[in-house]
């Protein structure tokens, strides 16, 4: 593949060419011929835990390529209560209906300090008319989309509330350190999980008494996993 010359391909402050995660992002495959159909900016954006990337129903102008960090997924139900669909990891997308519908179908937030590349939907369009490669690697994404959110509701949503936050402590796992798992405010934990606060809490405590996790901060957001065969499916109480 021709080097890309970044200075030449993007006309915003996004540079693909440093991208810490760019095999897995959208642009992965793309060639300097590909780069040559963008006219728009792709921006580079940094957001604080708790800001909001967009909201649910707005007209969407972008899709938002997530590099680190984590970001939730939310939606109101009709009853007025608010359940998180999914989490996104590095080398997400976020926002990919916009590209079929135009607006957001839900509310993205960061729940960690992000940083993302945020890619207008027109540059999208009219790469994915031009770059079979940029078309598959969007089907891909949406494929992976879809199945990661089949996973999310099966682990997650399904089962006693042990095994639904021993699932969870799996599933929070770093990708780099499987040893180390990521956990959020209990209230937060108990709309992913659809249980009450008290009882992740009461959960989470009695996987550090049996010594299946570790706190390893003041806030009870990182755990050491110990033993994670007390978090299997098949052992879990």
């Amino acid at each position: 593949m021709i080097p890309i010359k970044t200075e030449s391909a993007w006309r915003g402050t996004a540079d693909c060419q440093a991208c810490g995660i760019r095999d897995m992002v959208l642009f992965a495959d793309l060639n300097e011929h590909d780069f040559g159909l963008i006219h728009a900016p792709i921006d580079d954006l940094s957001h604080r835990g708790g800001q909001t990337l967009y909201l649910e129903g707005a007209s969407a102008t972008g899709i938002f390529t997530l590099r680190s960090g984590l970001i939730k997924l939310t939606r109101f139900t009709p009853d007025g209560r608010q359940r998180i669909l999914r989490l996104l990891r590095p080398g997400d997308v976020a926002g990919l209906e916009a590209l079929a519908t135009g607006r957001y179908d839900s509310e993205a937030v960061a729940m960690t300090d992000v940083s993302v590349c945020r890619i207008p939907t027109d540059v999208i369009h009219r790469l994915s008319q031009h770059s079979p490669r940029l078309h598959w690697r969007l089907l891909q994404k949406w494929q992976q989309a879809l199945k990661e959110a089949d996973d999310w509701l099966a682990a997650i949503n399904f089962g006693t509330a042990r095994q639904r936050v021993c699932n969870f402590v799996l599933k929070m796992r770093h990708a780099t350190d499987p040893g180390v798992t990521t956990l959020f405010a209990r209230e937060e934990m108990g709309a992913m999980m659809d249980l009450k606060l008290e009882t992740v809490s009461r959960e989470i405590s009695a996987l550090v008494r049996e010594g299946a996790i570790q706190p390893l901060d003041k806030g009870g957001r990182l755990y050491r996993v110990l033993d994670v065969s007390i978090l299997m499916p098949h052992t879990a109480a």
